[in-house]
């Protein structure tokens, strides 16, 4: 009776990582080997307040939530000790803070992960966690929008002062 419960429970729990890759705009997988508890506490709280919900996982479990879906190339990263942080909203902060963490910290290292259900590498969660914020990327592209409508407004003073000047 106790091994029917406890595949109940590992299929509960593959089912809950299968439904929190799914939903998570980014995954981010790391290996934390060599961090300290008070590490660990320090990058679990900086993962909280951004949302983000960091778990330490079974390989094995992730495999099985990975069946049958077009996620399983992110079996060959899981190796080792595996952590992994699934994002609530931001697509960008689970890479920006395990990123910027691994730079002060030489222990974790990223392997990989998720972003908008396409399997990516280390490298790939590098160049996501450079990126700007979502609120750069948006005053970049409100600076760009507004350009045209300043030089024009420009333009239309310098003329109507040259009119001013002649008359």
């Amino acid at each position: 009776m106790a091994n029917a419960k406890i595949i109940q429970e590992k299929q509960e729990a593959v089912a809950v990582i299968a439904s929190k890759i799914a939903s998570s705009p980014s995954t981010v997988v790391a290996d934390y080997r060599g961090l300290n508890v008070a590490q660990v506490t320090e990058l679990r709280k900086q993962l909280r307040e951004a949302g983000v919900e960091f778990q330490v996982l079974k390989n094995s479990l992730v495999r099985r939530a990975t069946e049958g879906t077009e996620l399983t190339s992110l079996n060959d990263i899981l190796t080792g000790p595996t952590a992994v942080a699934f994002s609530g909203e931001d697509a960008v902060a689970p890479a920006k803070i395990l990123n910027d963490f691994a730079k002060k910290n030489d222990a974790l290292k990223l392997k990989g992960g998720v972003v908008e259900g396409k399997v990516v590498g280390a490298e790939e969660i590098k160049a996501l966690a450079e990126l700007p914020s979502r609120e750069g990327l948006l005053s970049m592209l409100l600076s760009v929008l507004q350009a045209p409508m300043r030089n024009f407004a420009l333009a239309v003073k310098a003329v109507g002062e040259k009119q001013e000047a002649g008359a």
